[in-house]
């Protein structure tokens, strides 16, 4: 146990948010906790922290973690802090030349992700299964890097029955989507030559933000992407670190939210951002980023349903199973 009055040092990596940068400047402080943070791009968080546990505390894929949980590795703990979260119906790509115009026309095609684990994946295939009514099994699926080719999987699965999944190491998803070879993919960011403007490649969803917000009103679920994870043998040492480190990113949290809605001056390039954020408000409620179990419970219990059926988990967890005790209650006064 750490000595009354000398803080505990961790090391914290995550990409770059808004609603972590007070945090990690230092202007708010958890409580008997020093931090060093380290600002990576998140696909190396991810392979540093999972190979070799280079920092404590790291942000995190919520499918590798749950994934992880689900087949008995309990040498890492997260805390219910969620930095990055995306609706994904934005994430399934086709080609522009392409008749495919919803999901119930993915039936019977050839549909490439980067990796079955990919957080991104899970949400858009329970939303295809459960919303559009397309089982899995109709698909066939491919995996392989989205820009270059060699990507591999990294979590260990155990696949439903009937699911037809192969892998290609020498070609990418882009090139097999251009060529006709795959029909669509569903990947966590757009891939190069759509983001630069390139033809050939378009979104399936052109208004995917109103069939998003049309999900959310129906259901309830705001996907999670990343939580943050923590070493367990850092925990067990020091048990008290789990709440005090959410009371920080939750202040953190609060400040970003203030300037989101601050219309006096302009915190961030996009116009009219304040007004967007308001109308998330109108939405989400106040807290339009909410951390915690229970504000999130029905996007929890979703994900760990679809985490489940996908052979990520072989055990289908609780969300109890996923946080310490000690944040999942907090004091009243």
């Amino acid at each position: 146990m750490s000595i009354p009055g000398n803080p505990v040092h961790l090391s914290l990596a995550t990409d770059d948010y808004d609603h972590i940068r007070d945090l990690a400047a230092g202007l708010v402080r958890a409580e008997g906790i020093e931090i060093t943070h380290l600002r990576l791009s998140v696909e190396e968080i991810f392979y540093r922290f999972t190979a070799y546990g280079e920092w404590e505390v790291s942000e995190y894929s919520f499918a590798k973690y749950v994934s992880r949980r689900a087949q008995g590795d309990n040498s890492i703990t997260a805390i219910p802090v969620f930095p990055s979260r995306v609706f994904r119906l934005s994430s399934i790509y086709v080609r522009d030349d392409d008749q495919i115009t919803s999901l119930q026309d993915l039936s019977g095609r050839r549909v490439g992700v980067p990796e079955w684990s990919v957080t991104a994946g899970v949400y858009a295939r329970g939303y295809l299964q459960h919303e559009a009514g397309v089982a899995l099994s109709e698909i066939d699926w491919v995996q392989a890097g989205m820009n270059e080719p060699g990507r591999e999987e990294k979590a260990s699965l155990s696949l439903p029955d009937g699911l037809r999944y192969s892998q290609v190491g020498d070609r990418s998803l882009t090139e097999m989507l251009l060529a006709g070879d795959i029909d669509a993919m569903i990947v966590p960011r757009p891939p190069a030559h759509f983001a630069s403007g390139q033809p050939g490649i378009r979104r399936l969803f052109a208004d995917f933000r109103s069939a998003e917000e049309a999900h959310y009103r129906k259901s309830g679920i705001f996907p999670i992407m990343h939580t943050i994870a923590i070493r367990s043998a850092v925990l067990e040492r020091h048990p008290w670190i789990a709440v005090n480190l959410m009371n920080a990113f939750e202040e953190a949290k609060r400040r970003s939210l203030a300037r989101a809605l601050d219309a006096t001056m302009s915190h961030y390039p996009v116009p009219w951002g304040f007004d967007d954020a308001a109308r998330a408000q109108a939405l989400f409620g106040a807290d339009i980023w909410p951390y915690g179990i229970e504000a999130n419970r029905p996007t929890l219990e979703a994900f760990l349903q679809y985490a489940h059926e996908q052979g990520l988990a072989p055990n289908l967890l609780a969300v109890e199973d996923l946080f310490p005790a000690s944040v999942q209650r907090t004091h009243v006064v």
